[in-house]
């Protein structure tokens, strides 16, 4: 609420929202008692006799929609023999709210004027009324728990008073902020503030500011708002910090002995040209000509962070390491994270590893799991060891010779580990692995942050090599504590499985899985859906079938939105998207805790210990791990969203080919292929018609001419608003270049300004960019 309303609702405070708000309140806090309205108006002082009429129609209004009843002629009292219903709201960004309830039943809509305070994610108790149309909604009864009363946003200051605009859109009201409560805060800086009164009356809530973050459009301050918006830290307590700097950082010779010795074995890592945490390494060792053993090394976190310690508690708040736009903010502090946990080249290192004799087939002979010390020999970037590969490519192809050694790159040491690597990968997505390409969004950065340039990060046979090993760790150690063992007789040695961390996926929910066959076959193509199995190895037949198709993007898109969430839990059911039986985490300790978990249960196992393990304790470390791992994902997207606004607002009025990544009731989103940041189309802006959304078909129809955009479609775009507070981007639609059905193209009709605008356009060759932005919010990185 802007500061001019708020002036407007105190000068006349009578308003029939106002009433509103008071008579419930006056009713409710003498629920036995009854009162007429004139008794209620001389409680709330007011002898405006319009006013008392008022009261009047809202008191029979009530009865009709049952918040209250007549107990006698002209005498009402609030009504309270109706069930409430308790669940956590969920705002629009119309100011209006659905409630979820916590029995799972259907979403209950909760006009603006209802909500009585809650905001968006409060844990609510609500009373189902009709309104004036006759139909359900709710009236929130009871604010039971507040989701949060910290919140981030942006001073709008004046001589008097202040006001804090939140940053999230879902926030329907401005907190005003006191003269005494606002600090040495100054107008147009993000702050955070706390919210220390919640008025009954609808007024804005009243809050005072707890910290400044600094003035808006700045860099640090928008990352940290971001952070700050999510509940994240960006920085350590002294005390943690202290605690890590504490640890000892020579590993002694005793410590060595209790360990496998890989430190004359060939090891390196490949990872990000800019990574500085390196949480796991290869070794390679060449048996026969056949055979080679080949190790999985892990960072030994667990080693460092003992259970129940301060920095262990931390680690295990954060869950999470969270990756911005322009900055990592890790799980555990730089000590650990960059320098003593880190597997740098040249030194001395503890690990967790999983070490396989493998052949050229890529069947394993052999496993073995435990604490190891290592020295890496070599640090290659993704891009040095994709250039190491292409060069022995070329060479098997020329029938040359590959050399060896760390004086040669690890030419031969490479190529075989990319080759059966491939092979693990074949064999993982016959038995039903489905295979998205993994792509991630990625900014050039001047020196103040600002970006100057967008593109997507191809993943090459570096980066898959890698992957292929951390899945091969992941699943074998799952297996082997949870598979089941027999004795020599054939009997299970255990009826009990041993509590572990596992990273499960469900199977597709059937409903979106038949809406997205149908929708393909709308498109010429064909989705098996028989039963789980057929429908993966059916998914990986439509990707490869679609994949330099115009409709690739749309289908891929749509593919990954079928999908179950991925998350952790003790309870395994398997991962779908991965076509694995078990699976954990264990090859990332450094940056998420589960795999710290899952080291600390497998240690356990190994040793024989008889440990009695709160499974109970451990599911809720599982959730909550699962809770900020989605939360730190948000984050990212919030801050890549912010980034992508920033790029293009100062091009305004510039236009741009586009391809339709999703349709919805209000507008067409759309991805610019140049560089990737997406927007949307408002359908009452597109000219000439009215469209509408349909659903079943993912697409825009416009009602008088039939014409259609939907999903996957390649458009002409213009850059109508870049909103930075709202992290929106607004596009014009101008016309239709490309579809991928046999819809017939089309273009807006054309005024003399966007007649213009598109004579004026000159397109430009492009490289195809696939368009879907993957991450593991869909369960399928390692």
């Amino acid at each position: 609420m802007s500061k001019r309303k708020f002036k407007a609702k105190k000068e006349k405070r009578s308003t029939k929202s106002y009433l509103f708000q008071e008579i419930l309140r006056i009713l409710k806090s003498k629920p036995t008692q009854s009162f007429n309205y004139k008794q209620i108006a001389a409680l709330l002082h007011i002898e405006n006799q319009a006013d008392k009429l008022l009261i009047n129609t809202l008191l029979e209004d009530f009865v009709e929609k049952k918040v209250v009843v007549e107990t006698q002629r002209g005498k009402y009292k609030i009504f309270k023999d109706e069930k409430l219903i308790s669940g956590k709201v969920d705002m629009t960004m119309s100011g209006s709210a659905f409630v979820i309830p916590e029995d799972e039943g259907a979403d209950i809509f909760v006009s603006a004027n209802n909500l009585n305070s809650a905001m968006h994610q409060d844990l609510v108790r609500i009373r189902i009324v009709d309104n004036h149309r006759g139909k359900a909604e709710g009236v929130v009864e009871e604010v039971i728990k507040r989701a949060r009363t910290e919140f981030v946003g942006t001073i709008q200051k004046s001589k008097t008073f202040a006001f804090l605009v939140p940053d999230n859109v879902r926030i329907n009201t401005d907190i005003f902020i006191p003269p005494d409560k606002l600090g040495i805060a100054e107008d147009k800086q993000k702050a955070v503030v706390k919210i220390i009164e919640w008025p009954t009356s609808g007024k804005n809530p009243i809050g005072e500011v707890v910290r400044i973050l600094g003035f808006a459009g700045e860099n640090d301050t928008e990352m940290h708002a971001i952070l700050e918006e999510f509940g994240l830290p960006y920085s350590f307590e002294e005390v943690v910090e202290k605690f890590a700097d504490s640890i000892p950082k020579e590993i002694s010779e005793s410590e060595i002995a209790k360990r496998r010795d890989f430190r004359n074995i060939d090891t390196f890592t490949i990872d990000p040209f800019d990574a500085k945490d390196f949480d796991d390494a290869l070794s390679f060792k060449k048996l026969t000509d056949n055979t080679y053993e080949i190790g999985v090394h892990i960072a030994d976190v667990s080693h460092y962070l003992q259970e129940g310690t301060i920095l262990d508690k931390e680690a295990e708040s954060r869950a999470t390491s969270v990756y911005l736009v322009d900055r990592t903010v890790p799980m555990l502090p730089e000590a650990l994270s960059n320098f003593l946990c880190s597997l740098r080249p040249n030194e001395d290192k503890l690990c967790f590893s999983a070490v396989f004799v493998i052949d050229n087939n890529a069947k394993i002979l052999e496993q073995w799991f435990g604490r190891t010390v290592i020295h890496s020999d070599k640090r290659f970037s993704y891009e040095d060891a994709q250039e190491v590969l292409e060069s022995a490519f070329n060479k098997v192809k020329e029938k040359k010779p590959l050399l060896s050694g760390l004086e040669n790159k690890y030419e031969e040491e490479l190529y075989i580990l990319d080759s059966i690597a491939k092979k693990l990968r074949e064999e993982r997505i016959r038995k039903g692995s489905i295979t998205f390409e993994k792509q991630e969004i990625k900014f050039q950065l001047d020196e103040s942050g600002k970006p100057t340039g967008v593109y997507y990060k191809q993943m090459k046979d570096s980066n898959k090599l890698i992957e292929d090993f951390m899945l091969l760790a992941n699943r074998k150690v799952a297996e082997f504590v949870g598979k089941p063992k027999f004795d020599a007789k054939g009997k299970h040695e255990s009826q009990k499985p041993k509590p572990f961390v596992y990273r499960i996926h469900d199977k597709p929910n059937e409903t979106k899985l038949k809406a997205f066959s149908e929708f393909v076959s709308k498109m010429g193509f064909k989705l098996n859906i028989t039963n789980d199995s057929v429908a993966a190895q059916s998914m990986n037949s439509l990707l490869k079938e679609v994949e330099k198709k115009p409709e690739a993007n749309a289908i891929e898109l749509l593919a990954i939105r079928t999908m179950a969430k991925a998350v952790y839990s003790i309870n395994n059911i398997g991962h779908y998207g991965l076509g694995f039986e078990h699976y954990s985490h264990f090859t990332s300790p450094i940056r998420r805790y589960p795999d710290v978990l899952a080291h600390r249960l497998l240690d356990i196992y190994l040793r024989g210990e008889k440990k009695n393990i709160d499974e109970n304790e451990l599911e809720s470390k599982c959730k909550h791990s699962s809770e900020m791992e989605k939360i730190a994902a948000d984050a990212e997207r919030a801050s890549i969203k912010y980034k992508q606004v920033e790029f293009l607002k100062d091009k305004i009025g510039e236009q741009f080919e586009g391809m339709i990544s999703g349709v919805s009731e209000w507008g067409i989103y759309v991805e610019i292929i140049e560089n990737h940041c997406e927007g949307m189309i408002r359908l009452k802006d597109i000219e000439g018609d009215y469209y509408y959304f349909d659903e079943d078909n993912f697409r825009a129809v416009g009602k008088k001419t039939g014409k259609t955009l939907r999903l996957g479609d390649k458009i002409m775009v213009e850059i109508k608003r870049a909103d930075l507070i709202k992290k929106q981007i607004d596009f014009l639609f101008i016309e239709k270049i490309i579809a991928t059905s046999t819809d017939d193209s089309f273009k807006a009709p054309k005024t003399k300004e966007s007649a213009q605008r598109i004579k004026q356009y000159k397109p430009k060759d492009k490289k195809k960019t696939d368009n879907t932005h993957f991450n593991d919010e869909y369960g399928f990185e390692i």
